[in-house]
């Protein structure tokens, strides 16, 4: 972290010192995970569902940080504040005010944290940088990731989640990005904005943020999304096009996937081109791919070095399109992080070129906010699976789960199953599995189904 005294703190809060010494310098990063605390850093007594952040505040000093933000009394040295949370953003301007390196930030309904896990890749060849944990990108996680850097990091790359209007000015008011990207306008989140429109219009909020062309602000804009395209005329930056389409300034051509799934393409940009293969599978993550590639390009990386970073670059947050083969021969997609209709659907794309002929298993759990649209959307999705040859499906859930059973077992799928909760899953997938069946296991981040597909994963050995 950027070191701040507790008085510069109490500052930036609007807080107050209690039995703590102003000129205590907090140069350790942040922490809410009493078992996660740094050695001079800072504790914040969070309020939790089932327990409160205050209780663990001795503790978290007794293991090395020089005091604790917090709202209620405690007995160790603290930053008292109305409102921890709110805080965190605060302590998070302090430090970005002083950040002189470059800041870049990313939204779209789908592949942020795919797109952030390929740029981090391709930005640490050129320097030190920091990027959210996993999808830490909310009003906690987000300044967490910002009090990370230190006066050496190079960029800092700043994952921004949205579930409402305000939301994304919000998060660009504790730190101002210089090279914004919208990766796609989808449906996520439906419930909340109401229609797609809806949803570009909060999205765009990033690249409204942005500072003008003539100050280095730069928007980094999806061109084969008709939505995400027309947020070039809500900046004064100048405006980047990555896509698929000739007009666009950072483009893929000669996409493919091998055998088993995994994406090569030709990068073309600044007048150059290279072949690359991430170590990626499904063909979505095009998007993804030329989104890190035209972010870090933005930021003035060398093509050179653009291409060699995404070369067997990963995607390390876990539950994405993780492929496992097991010693039985079986395959196990785990790509149960979370589930937007958008997602939902390139899983189901990508598992049907995955598997080609071989026995194909899907494990579906619920895609949450989708409003009066969401019998629908998973009507459909059931329909999908059917046409990309899905012969066994299990669905997690309610109502809308079952819907979308239903209308599996009238397209054609030959075994359905619907269960409401995930530990009815294994059991159902308890005896023999066909000779080499690929199983796809994904669903909404609340029903915890990367757990289901870890114990799928492990259960051939």
């Amino acid at each position: 972290m950027i070191p701040l005294t507790l008085q510069e703190i109490a500052d930036a809060t609007g807080g107050r010192l209690a039995d703590a010494h102003p000129d205590t310098v907090v140069s350790g990063p942040l922490s809410f995970d009493s078992r996660a605390v740094h050695p001079g850093g800072l504790f914040a007594c969070l309020p939790g569902t089932r327990t409160d952040g205050h209780a663990f505040a001795a503790g978290a000093v007794t293991d090395g940080a020089v005091a604790v933000l917090a709202s209620s009394p405690v007995t160790v040295p603290a930053v008292m504040v109305p409102d921890v949370t709110a805080a965190l953003g605060d302590i998070a301007r302090a430090v970005a005010d002083r950040y002189t390196g470059l800041v870049l930030a990313l939204t779209g309904s789908a592949g942020k944290t795919s797109t952030k896990d390929l740029l981090l890749h391709v930005l640490q060849l050129d320097g030190p940088t920091v990027a959210n944990v996993k999808s830490f990108n909310n009003e906690i996680g987000f300044p967490s990731t910002v009090l990370r850097t230190e006066e050496s990091t190079r960029y800092l790359v700043l994952e921004m989640g949205a579930r409402g209007k305000g939301h994304i000015t919000y998060l660009t008011g504790i730190a101002r990005p210089r090279v914004s990207a919208v990766l796609n306008v989808g449906t996520a989140h439906l419930g909340e904005f109401g229609s797609r429109e809806g949803i570009a219009e909060a999205k765009a909020e990033i690249v409204a943020a942005l500072p003008p062309a003539a100050e280095g602000g730069v928007a980094v804009l999806n061109g084969d999304d008709p939505l995400v395209r027309a947020m070039a005329d809500k900046t004064a930056a100048k405006v980047l096009f990555f896509g698929t389409t000739p007009d666009c300034d950072v483009r893929a051509e000669d996409i493919n996937l091998n055998g088993a799934g995994r994406l090569s393409f030709t990068l073309h940009a600044q007048g150059q081109s290279a072949a690359v293969s991430p170590d990626v599978f499904g063909g979505h993550h095009i998007t993804n791919a030329l989104a890190a590639a035209a972010l870090a390009l933005a930021a003035g990386v060398p093509f050179e070095t653009v291409a060699r970073g995404l070369e067997g670059a990963r995607i390390v947050s876990g539950a994405r399109m993780e492929v496992t083969d097991r010693p039985d021969g079986v395959t196990v997609v785990n790509d149960a992080f979370n589930a937007s209709p958008e997602a939902t659907r390139a899983a189901l794309d990508s598992l049907a070129h995955l598997a080609g002929d071989r026995p194909v298993v899907a494990v579906l759990g619920e895609m949450m906010e989708l409003g009066d649209q969401a019998e629908e959307i998973h009507r459909e999705v059931g329909a999908l699976a059917a046409a990309r040859g899905v012969g066994r499906l299990i669905t997690v859930g309610g109502p809308n789960t079952a819907a979308m059973a239903t209308a599996a077992r009238e397209a054609g799928v030959s075994t359905v199953e619907h269960v409401t909760g995930r530990d009815d899953v294994l059991p159902l997938l308890d005896g023999p599995l066909p000779p080499k069946a690929v199983i796809l296991v994904k669903g909404a981040h609340s029903l915890a189904l990367d757990e289901i597909a870890a114990a799928l994963a492990t259960a051939g050995e």
